[in-house]
């Protein structure tokens, strides 16, 4: 993969972590749906601009043990401790399930309430083990997290670049939240 475009979205699809052997292999904790598919989407792009082209990949009780062309003894393998790896947003398959999304194609959508006004934006998702959360900031200042649920977040329009809540269902109605609404009665 040659160095993105200056606007293209990149995507992470893991992590290095420590050393394995003494031939250069890494632990990596992925992020794909098939963790052994790692490299099915070419050369892992670091956040410093290195290109890393997976060798071979194999299962390791949660993780991966993954071989890089460009790793080549244990201190390089060490040295790479922490490493986000990221690929293009083009270079992921865009033939997803229904309600299945891409973090990067989420950040930066707009928000709108039940009623079509635009309240923010999609800051970040997260999932601290409960299931997935939208960060929303609010034009007016402020910012909340909702659940990524059928019921709080009933449509993403990708097509529009909407994402529409039903505020009741997202705990923002009724309550100190709705102070950073726009369009609302203080």
């Amino acid at each position: 993969m040659n160095k993105p475009k200056k606007n293209e979205a990149l995507v992470q699809l893991a992590v290095i972590g420590a050393a394995q052997g003494l031939r250069g292999e890494v632990r990596v904790k992925t992020f794909t749906g098939d963790p052994l598919a790692l490299g099915d989407y070419g050369p892992l792009l670091a956040a410093d601009g290195r290109s890393f082209t997976v060798l071979d990949v194999r299962p390791v009780k949660n993780v991966v043990v993954a071989r890089f062309a460009e790793v080549k003894d244990r201190s390089a393998a060490e040295a790479l401790n922490g490493t986000e790896l990221f690929v293009a947003r083009a270079a992921l398959p865009a033939d997803l399930d229904e309600e299945e999304y891409y973090h990067a194609d989420l950040i930066g959508l707009s928000v709108a309430d039940e009623t079509g006004t635009k309240i923010g934006r999609v800051k970040a998702l997260h999932n601290f083990g409960a299931g997935d959360i939208l960060e929303i900031t609010f034009a007016a200042g402020g910012a909340v997290m909702v659940p990524f649920s059928r019921a709080a977040v009933p449509q993403v329009d990708l097509a529009t670049g909407v994402v529409h809540l039903d505020s009741e269902a997202a705990g923002l109605a009724g309550g100190d939240e709705d102070e950073g609404l726009e369009g609302e009665a203080p």
